[in-house]
């Protein structure tokens, strides 16, 4: 019997690090972090899907904050199709 421990498997992933961009930044100051710091695709979506993680695990925590952050995750997931 083994435990994986998932906690670190982002190491090393630029996208752990954008997770701000929706914990910390709203509507414009978003968009200019996003121009400012660059990053594919790719990375903006692993991001995104970091911080829908971050916000469904800590909703109990601070659930307006992470409601916000759960819908602006999803509103910007649905922009960028």
């Amino acid at each position: 019997m083994g435990v994986i421990d998932f906690g670190t498997s982002g190491v090393g992933d630029p996208a752990c690090d954008l997770v701000i961009a929706w914990t910390l930044f709203t509507g414009e100051s978003r968009a200019a972090f996003r121009r400012a710091v660059g990053h594919n695709a790719g990375t903006w979506a692993r991001a995104r899907g970091w911080a829908l993680w971050n916000a469904l695990i800590s909703l109990p925590g601070d659930e307006e904050l992470n409601l916000r952050i759960i819908h602006d995750v999803i509103a910007d997931h649905r922009a960028a199709d």
